[in-house]
């Protein structure tokens, strides 16, 4: 749904330093959290009494060992209990596909993307960020702007809380024949590698807002994919319409939204295992909600929003018809920009609620499902042995009631405590079995 900088141009980069120094600054306050350990301790025993663990297993009665940053072990008999979360459901870390993390309302109040370097901007993306992780999210894929690079790099470094980012950066942005010719698309993905990029984002369709019609043609698509695959990269492709199998034929990696796309689009994305990430809801619910703050920017008009509106019960629809074409790889993400970080699991909600999506399957979806799109299946996604200790808990079962998401408890994302509140979520046993 969002647009991100046109093809070949990087906005802001003389002043990318200054947004890195001034969220440096944000560190000081967001780190004292009273909710927040600072460093990693060298071992930590979670209690659970139900555990999902990321990939459709419902474990019962045990306890997570982490050491350092990672899971060591699952041992009903460790103790001491550093955490007791047995009056919650425990599970991995959400990790949400699809954002642009840097997007956000300006001073004001009105739409100001996610290119901005201010010092303003720069606090909104330190508290972005922070929002995100304090709503369970510990890994976001974003897509794409140069201000998501010294955010992405101050969190790694740990100078920052928030999630873990992956970034494209630049967005090759579709233009037809204005796009550059083959040799200058393939130079593009190469000048995003040489940026820093975990990915490469392309426009092959224009937005719903001007009618989703394809923007690059197969050759220029399969340029694209061809040379990010060549370097290693994965990538994202924003479709609707045709561009869906246009996509799958290029090789590329996962096609976002989909909307319009028909159930033999559907099952060509299934046979050549191209990941499939339709949103369901959040993002148009949040421009409508947000109306007045978007209207008269750069995008969006009055004819925009009545197209949005109208293909609100059509994203319902591709949601409803991908989870049903066998084989397809359905992964969970948002589109979260200004107005929808921090409520990113709103999209969990209007999946099962609105498309009939099973909770467990929409789970997966944003847990192990999500990390193997990422390539990172081995690391995140799951609670299990050796893999990243990112874990959550919520104040209630989301396979019963799909609404618990909202109320998420605890966060742990590496072996450090961010947020550990409600009833229950402190130490309060010594490793007697439960």
């Amino acid at each position: 749904m969002a647009r991100a900088t046109r093809f070949g141009h990087q906005r802001g980069q003389h002043a990318i330093p200054l947004c890195l120094l001034i969220m440096f600054a944000v560190c000081a306050t967001a780190q004292t959290n009273p909710g927040t350990d600072e460093i990693p301790k060298k071992r930590i025993v979670i209690g659970a009494s139900m555990l999902l663990d990321g990939r459709g297993q419902v474990l019962h009665d045990t306890r997570i060992v982490v050491e350092g940053s990672k899971i060591a072990a699952l041992d009903p008999k460790a103790s001491p209990v550093d955490y007791d979360l047995r009056s919650f459901t425990v599970l991995p870390g959400w990790i949400d596909s699809h954002v642009h993390i840097t997007w956000s309302f300006g001073e004001n109040g009105k739409n100001a993307g996610a290119d901005g370097t201010t010092q303003f901007a720069a606090y909104q993306s330190a508290s972005n960020a922070w929002l995100t992780l304090m709503a369970g999210f510990t890994t976001v894929q974003s897509v794409g702007s140069p201000t998501d690079v010294p955010l992405r790099d101050a969190i790694a470094k740990g100078a920052l809380p928030g999630p873990r980012i992956l970034t494209a950066i630049e967005s090759l942005e579709g233009k037809g024949e204005k796009t550059g010719t083959l040799d200058e698309i393939r130079a593009f993905v190469r000048k995003q590698k040489q940026a820093g990029a975990d990915l490469i984002k392309i426009f092959a369709s224009a937005s719903i807002r001007q009618g989703g019609g394809m923007t690059l043609s197969q050759d220029q698509l399969n340029a694209a994919c061809d040379e990010a695959n060549k370097q290693g990269l994965r990538t994202l492709v924003h479709a609707y319409k045709d561009a869906v199998r246009a996509a799958a034929f290029a090789g590329c990696t996962e096609v976002e939204h989909g909307t319009m796309a028909t159930d033999e689009d559907l099952k060509i994305l299934a046979e050549h295992g191209t990941y499939f990430d339709p949103q369901a809801g959040l993002v148009i619910e949040n421009y409508i909600a947000n109306k007045k703050r978007f209207l008269g920017t750069s995008g969006y008009t009055e004819e925009g929003f009545a197209a949005m509106e109208r293909a609100l019960s059509l994203d319902h629809d591709i949601v409803r018809r991908a989870v049903k074409i066998p084989g397809l790889k359905v992964v969970f993400g948002t589109d979260a920009l200004a107005g929808s970080h921090g409520r990113n699991a709103e999209e969990l909600i209007d999946r099962v609620r609105d498309a009939g999506v099973d909770p467990s399957s929409a789970m997966i979806s944003a847990n192990s499902l999500a990390a193997e799109a990422m390539r990172m299946g081995e690391r995140i996604g799951s609670i299990a042995p050796g893999y990243e200790a990112d874990i959550i808990a919520l104040d209630g079962d989301p396979i019963k009631d799909i609404a618990a998401v909202r109320r998420v408890t605890f966060v742990m994302k590496g072996g450090v405590v961010y947020k550990n509140v409600g009833r229950g979520a402190i130490p309060t046993y010594s490793g007697a079995q439960p």
